[in-house]
Order: C-alpha cells, then sequence, then structure tokens
C-alpha cells in the first residue's frame, strides 16, 4: 500500500502540532477567540493566494454539486461550532483538564466513521488507535493542578471533539476535490465568523508585526497541515488519518522542549512510547481481500494504475499524473488496500 498518505498525514500533525507553542506564545497579545480567528483567517488568505498563483487565475472548486453539502456542513461543525465549544469551554476548565478533553476528538472521529460511515477497521487499527490516544492522555496529564470548575466546561470541550469529529468525517466525503480550494474555503470562513465574533466582544487587532506573525502561524499550522490532512483523507480514510494526528500533542510538546527550553518528564516518554507503537501497528497494517468496485465519476489527481483505466476526450499519451473528471468501471479484485476514495465498500 502507498504509504505517501501516512506522510501526509504525520507532516500535517507535525505542522500542527509545532503551531501549539507559538500559538502559547501570542495567547498573551490578544484574545483566545480573536487568536483563533487570526490563526483561521491566515490560513484561508494564504492558501487562497497560493492556489491563485498555481492556476494563473481563479478556478472552480471541481466540487460536484451534491458535494457541497458535506463542505458546508464541515465548516459549519469544524469551522464555526467547534471553535465556539472549544473557547467557552476553556473558560471554565483547567489546562490540564482541556487537554486531556481534546484527546476525544480521535475517539469520536474514529467511532463516527466506523459506527455511522461503516468505515473498515480491524482489532489491530483499534489497538493502534487506542495506543496513540493513550499516549495524548499520558502527555496531557498533569497532576498538579486541579481539575474542571464545573461540568459545564468540560462538556462544552467534549462538544467541541464532537463538532471537530463531525467535520473530519464530513471532510472524508469531499477529499477527492482540490484540497487547496477546501482547506482555503474552511479556513477563511472560520476565520472570517470567529474574528467577527471577537471584535463583536470588543477585541482589538494587535499591532502589525504580531498580526502578521499570528497569520503565518495559522497558515503553516492550520492551513498547509489541513491541505495534508485533505490528501491523508483521501488515501487512508477517516479513523487511520484521525489516529495519526493525534500524535500532533506529542510533536507540540517536543517543539516546546528545543524551542521553549522545557523540561522533559517520564510522561514525556511513556507517552512517545505509546505513539510509536500506535504508529508502529497501522504502518504495518495488511488489509486484502477480494473487493467490487461500483461504477463511479469523480475527479481527482491521478496516475493509469490499475483503478485509472480509462480513455480521456482529449489528447493524452503519457503516464504522468494529471487530474480531470473521469468514470470508474465497475471492477472485481483482490490487493492490499486502504479506505480511500476507491475502497468505501463493505466488509
Amino acid at each position: 500500500m502507498n504509504n505517501i498518505y501516512v506522510i501526509h498525514a504525520l507532516l500535517a500533525a507535525a505542522l500542527f502540532g509545532a503551531s501549539t507553542p507559538f500559538a502559547k506564545l501570542l495567547v498573551g497579545e490578544m484574545s483566545p477567540w480573536l487568536l483563533a480567528g487570526l490563526l483561521y483567517l491566515g490560513s484561508g488568505l494564504g492558501l487562497a493566494a497560493s492556489r491563485l498563483i498555481r492556476d494563473r487565475s481563479w478556478t472552480p472548486s471541481g466540487l460536484a454539486e451534491g458535494e457541497w453539502r458535506w463542505l458546508l456542513g464541515a465548516i459549519f461543525f469544524g469551522g464555526v461550532l467547534g471553535p465556539l465549544a472549544l473557547m467557552f469551554g476553556l473558560t471554565r476548565t483547567s489546562a490540564a483538564t482541556a487537554s486531556l478533553l481534546l484527546n476525544l476528538e480521535a475517539v469520536l472521529t474514529a467511532a463516527i466513521a466506523w459506527v455511522v460511515f461503516r468505515e473498515n477497521t480491524d482489532r489491530r487499527i483499534v489497538l493502534g488507535m487506542l495506543a496513540i490516544v493513550a499516549g495524548g492522555v499520558v502527555l496531557s496529564w498533569s497532576g498538579g493542578e486541579e481539575g474542571a470548575n464545573d461540568w459545564i466546561g468540560p462538556l462544552a470541550i467534549a462538544a467541541g471533539c464532537l463538532c471537530w469529529a463531525i467535520d473530519n468525517n464530513l471532510t472524508r466525503r469531499v477529499s477527492a476535490s482540490d484540497a487547496l480550494f477546501i482547506a482555503a474555503t474552511k479556513g477563511a470562513v472560520a476565520g472570517t465568523v470567529n474574528v467577527g465574533l471577537a471584535f463583536a466582544l470588543g477585541a482589538s487587532l494587535p499591532d502589525g508585526a504580531v498580526l502578521l506573525g499570528t497569520m503565518v502561524v495559522g497558515l503553516f499550522g492550520y492551513g498547509i497541515s489541513l491541505v495534508l490532512f485533505v490528501l491523508a483523507l483521501r488515501g487512508l480514510g477517516t479513523a487511520r488519518t484521525g489516529a495519526y494526528f493525534s500524535t500532533a500533542p506529542f510533536i507540540g510538546a517536543a517543539v516546546s522542549l528545543v524551542l521553549l527550553g522545557e523540561s522533559t518528564s517520564s510522561a514525556f516518554w511513556i507517552a512517545a512510547a505509546l505513539m510509536g507503537w500506535g504508529v508502529w501497528l497501522h504502518l504495518t497494517e495488511h488489509h486484502e481481500h477480494e473487493h467490487t468496485h461500483e461504477p463511479m465519476e469523480h475527479g481527482h489527481r491521478h496516475t493509469h494504475d490499475e483503478h485509472h483505466q480509462h480513455e480521456h476526450d482529449f489528447a493524452w499519451n503519457s503516464d504522468e499524473p494529471h487530474e480531470h473528471w473521469h468514470r470508474h468501471e465497475g471492477l472485481v479484485h483482490k490487493h492490499p488496500h486502504f479506505p480511500d476514495i476507491h475502497h468505501r465498500h463493505s466488509h
């Protein structure tokens, strides 16, 4: 199986995790609500500009008519409701409890993928995900800090995790489309909404250097990270991508050790061992059986492999990757595979 998608998922986690220490440095410069909005807005504007440069003009989204509802739903849950729930929860919850609860996102993402969208799994994948999540729990546990002030704060954070879990599963439905467009749209809409709410609550913009730095962090930690996440969804499915992305807290902690000079502890190395084991379980997965591909049509970047044996309505005589709307005829065969955009079959 092609592990380039695993690399995409881990790089997405690395960028997001590395952005956390930088975001911590910015917290004292502005309200948490404005910070979240500017991070999203930086990702949206930066990716939109990148797409214009890549295509040398404004180009259509490439989304099919029936896919817009999935993208709009992902933006609503992940870009609007999720941050709102988190920001409210943080006002009534200790930092340690909040960090612990954020690990729910991977669990809820996988649960929705398996129960609602019937994504295939096996014991090895479940065990690997649990090991990665356990590593996050160990990493975020702090015995010296009091827990939640009341049940409302933790419930709000759990609701935020549920929103992002729904977002992840809905985004998977459009992951065959242009990842730059998907990520840019999510960032621009989420950023505009959250910055608007921050202004409504009395926030004001920081000075130019802090503003620019915040948006650059957002471009890399939220924007490029999301592009890679969408590409990983395309090739791995939701549960596996979510599990790999759960290594972000460990990566953030490692960056903090290097950049901020924070001290390490036994919990850090226990978390590293658990997450490393979980990633190894996923990397060594072997899922193979005879399966049926139903006829389908979509557009994405591809080469003419065993799943792409179609004609073109334009001149093409090459093995180079290319992108266009194409049709898959019915096919029955057997080979190792992930639950990617071509393997959403039942078991």
